[in-house]
């Protein structure tokens, strides 16, 4: 039966041919008889024959590639043909005429040589040269393919590659000319040359290599991912494109760039903005002579860096939006919406709900200088009602209370120190720790001469008393995060080694370290706190609190990934109590921010292990895939099913940390989807799912005002209102959501995305190993380590300033950001924008572009404090 159906098919084809014949139009069909006789002519004996014949042939084929939407005409007749042409290329001596031949089979090969065969490429490098265009864009990216191929293949077998080299020259060159970028950089990297592109492009089209570069190492194996971002910073350099080639350096984390962009530019304006840049990454960064010559406007530069200008730009912020008004905790917890039950129960004055309060008002009012509790004006006595409230907590909880005041003069260093001068004299020790942390947390991202944070809490590390300790030590973590200072380490590296101090003393010492070595790979810390680890005995490692040991460890290789291994070799001789919680935590914290695909499957295949319940490590496995998985959107999307996975199957100690990872991944950005995982996980049966879950609500609307999650959260109130712990959980999720009146964000990514701000990263980091064992840290003593948050709190804003840094309003376009990557010609890069005048917020995902003409930003990217100059060229219209 099959042979009978080859038959018929046969037949039918035979068919099928003759009647293609007479379907051909009589121009077809001349053509192909023309054709054919070319083809006949080409073997002729008479050389002169064989030239106009393939004269004529290459002119028909060229006149023809010019189209690409059918195979050309001459392609298809010449196609049986081919193989005639070939043998008798074959038979030909060396002549100009073997070489004409070889281009014409060069083309023909593009459709008929066999998968793999590469003759195209074979046949061009043996022809005339000549213009590779004229052949056609189909030709040209065929040519490509092949030589990708071709070079791996002499790569391996160490041929020479000079002749290949030479067409990549002159493809590169063409690609370029006729908009494809991106091919071009695709083939150069196949040939591991991309150097080359440095020559290839013009100012025409430089912005969208660079921006295909940038784009695609986030998708390539290290080293490449690095060098295709040093090629695109050599690019913007050449061209002057000085803030891109800093944003650049700021990924590489490259000081030696960084010093370069400042060298290079010598427009005191346009390192303004480079400043603003480096003040909203929160790198310390020390200019010298060479990259800013006069001394005033190195002052005024270093200033911009040191995060002086911040609490200004807020404050003008919240004026223009109008939310300077202080909120007290209830206008937040808006008990009058719910039904009577859970509004009776709120009466009652217990401390656990105070501590809520403290925080909750802490976060609304973060950074606005004033509030209902602590910053009552002293009309009636001068330690007035704030006093009050800071003695409605019990013990520990007046540490928050006192601390809470920092956070509500936020950046604003001057009146914050002064504020809380008074608790400094208090009697209880547990003010005395709070007004320390506090301290840190006013000088959070603000660098200063004087240092006044070192000099109030330096002398209070060496106390007796361990609460003091504690605060002043977690205070200069806060306050000197990422600066890497020296006399901080001298000053808290003995406390490590210190046998009689406690542990808790020592987990925040490790942990204040790390923050203040974050990602430097310090390698006399990293020994200071590895020895910590091995002094502890057995019991204490089993503590939750000794568990932030291996997170101070991990915080100093913060995204540096191979960096990590020395260390973590050593962690393997640790006591097994801690071994694994020690790798894990290592690993998370080396390839946080990197989206490394390999570690989160390594990452997952530790998740996949159904262990009994003493085994922590798992929860640190589970916040790591979210670290390494935030990078970008699609690996984002991807850990989010991934998380979704090991709910079902996962044992209870990854369910517990499964909430805390979704709400790193989509922090101050609520998707719907993990918006309603999280509201199904709130009321799970387990109290420590529900707990983090909660948490996690607060986290993915941080700083949004988002008013479905405000609204499940008040219901959650409700619904929990028996339960102290989860009702705690419920209020600092509800002052997370409403953080500083819906104008900040925790974020740490910043730049359109691009950027990932370390010690942003960090705070947050450790806020989820804290929130990992809940009832022991949280809702125990040290719910203070939810302050490590600062950290990350910047403003969602768009501050437009002009060149003496004052405000200036003007019209922009906010919208969602649209991916341009490749597109050709000119796309917007947002869609359904509204216009705003600035200040303006922008939320997740958000991209604003200036609306006017007569304004240039100096910033390509729009967000934080702009600088606008005057456009030289504006003429206002006639109406």
């Amino acid at each position: 039966m099959a042979k009978e159906d080859d038959n018929n098919n046969n037949k039918k084809k035979n068919k099928k041919e003759e009647k293609k014949d007479e379907d051909l139009s009589e121009e077809d069909l001349a053509l192909k008889q023309q054709l054919e006789l070319y083809v006949e002519r080409v073997q002729d004996a008479d050389p002169n024959l064989q030239k106009v014949a393939l004269e004529s042939m290459r002119q028909e084929i060229r006149t023809s590639t010019s189209s690409m939407t059918s195979v050309p005409k001459p392609l298809k007749f010449l196609r049986p043909h081919y193989g005639t042409l070939k043998a008798y290329y074959e038979t030909m001596g060396d002549s100009e005429l073997k070489k004409y031949l070889a281009d014409v089979l060069s083309v023909l090969a593009l459709t008929m040589s066999a998968e793999g065969e590469r003759d195209s490429l074979k046949y061009r490098l043996e022809g005339s040269g000549g213009d590779i265009g004229s052949w056609g864009h189909e030709y040209v990216r065929n040519l490509a393919g092949e030589i990708s191929q071709e070079y791996a293949k002499r790569q391996s077998e160490e041929v020479p590659i000079e002749d290949l080299m030479e067409l990549v020259q002159q493809i590169v060159a063409f690609h370029m000319k006729h908009n494809a970028e991106p091919e071009a950089v695709d083939l150069l990297m196949e040939v591991e040359d991309l150097d080359l592109l440095i020559e290839h492009v013009d100012s025409t089209n430089f912005r969208r290599t660079c921006l295909y570069l940038t784009s695609s190492a986030r998708y390539l194996p290290g080293p490449d991912d690095m060098l295709v971002l040093d090629i695109a910073y050599m690019i913007y350099i050449k061209f002057e494109e000085y803030p891109n080639a800093l944003q650049i350096a700021l990924f590489l984390d490259n000081m030696q760039y960084v010093k370069q962009v400042f060298t290079s530019c010598d427009d005191q304006l346009r390192k303004k903005q480079f400043c603003y840049i480096l003040a909203r990454h929160g790198i310390t960064f020390e200019l010298d002579e060479e990259m800013a010559a006069n001394d005033d406007d190195r002052e005024a530069l270093q200033d911009i860096i040191n995060n002086t200008k911040l609490s200004e730009g807020y404050l003008t912020l919240a004026r223009d939006i109008e939310v300077m008004e202080p909120k007290s905790p209830e206008d937040i917890y808006k008990a009058h919406l719910l039904d009577g039950r859970a509004s009776a129960g709120a009466t009652v004055d217990s401390a656990r709900q105070n501590l809520a309060a403290t925080f909750v008002n802490a976060f609304v009012n973060a950074g606005f200088g004033q509030d209902k509790l602590m910053t009552v004006p002293s009309d009636n006595s001068s330690a007035g009602s704030s006093a009050n409230w800071l003695f409605k907590n019990k013990e520990h909880g007046k540490t928050s209370a006192a601390a809470s005041l920092g956070m509500i003069l936020l950046w604003d260093v001057d009146s914050g120190l002064a504020q809380m001068d008074k608790y400094f004299h208090a009697s209880d020790s547990h003010v005395n720790a709070g007004a320390l942390l506090g301290v840190g947390i006013v000088n959070c991202g603000i660098k200063n001469d004087c240092d006044p944070a070192l000099a109030l809490l330096g002398e209070h590390t060496d106390k007796e008393d361990p609460f003091i300790r504690i605060g002043a030590v977690m205070g200069l973590g806060i306050a000197y995060a990422g600066t890497q200072n020296e006399q901080l380490r001298s000053k808290l590296a003995p406390i490590l080694s210190d046998t009689k101090a406690p542990l808790d003393v020592i987990s925040f010492t490790a942990l204040s370290l790390g923050l203040i070595y974050v990602g430097s790979c310090n390698e006399e810390v990293a020994q200071a706190i590895i020895f910590a680890l091995m002094d502890r005995s057995e019991s204490e490692l089993g503590e939750p609190l000794a568990r932030l040991l291996p997170l101070g460890l991990g915080l100093l290789y913060l995204g540096k990934q191979e960096s990590v291994e020395a260390t973590a070799e050593v962690s393997k001789t640790f006591n097994e109590k801690i071994r694994k919680y020690c790798d894990m935590t290592l690993l998370s914290c080396a390839y946080a921010g990197t989206g490394n695909v390999l570690k989160v499957q390594n990452l997952l295949g530790h998740c996949s292990q159904h262990l009994d319940k003493s085994e922590t490590h798992q929860g640190p496995a589970v916040l790591g895939i979210a670290m390494v998985a935030i990078a970008e959107e699609l690996g984002l999307e991807m850990a989010i099913r991934s998380l979704e996975h090991l709910l079902q199957y996962g044992e209870q100690n990854i369910r517990h940390a499964v909430p805390l990872a979704l709400g790193l991944l989509c922090i101050s950005n609520p998707k719907v989807n993990v918006m309603d995982t999280l509201s199904r996980l709130s009321h799970d049966t387990d109290s420590e799912v529900a707990m983090a879950a909660v948490i996690s609500l607060g986290l993915i609307g941080a700083g949004t005002n988002n008013a479905r999650i405000a609204g499940m959260l008040r219901n959650l109130s409700s619904y929990y209102y028996k339960d102290a712990s989860l009702l705690f959980c419920v209020r600092i999720a509800q002052g997370l959501v409403h953080m500083g009146k819906g104008l900040l964000t925790l974020n740490p990514y910043h730049s359109e995305r691009f950027l990932l701000s370390p010690t942003a990263l960090a705070g947050i980091v450790i806020m989820l190993h804290a929130c990992l064992d809940m009832k022991a840290v949280i809702l125990g003593k040290y719910h203070y380590m939810l302050y490590f948050l600062v950290l990350a709190m910047q403003p969602r804003m768009l501050m437009t300033v002009d060149e003496n840094n004052k405000p200036i309003s003007v019209p922009v376009r906010v919208g969602q950001a649209v991916d341009v990557v490749g597109q050709a010609g000119r796309p917007k890069t947002i869609t359904g924008f509204q216009t705003h005048t600035t200040p303006v917020l922008l939320a997740a995902g958000d991209r604003a572009e200036l609306a006017t003409e007569k304004y240039i930003p100096l910033s390509p990217i729009l967000e934080g404090f702009v600088i606008l100059k005057e456009n030289p060229n504006y003429r206002e219209e006639d109406h």
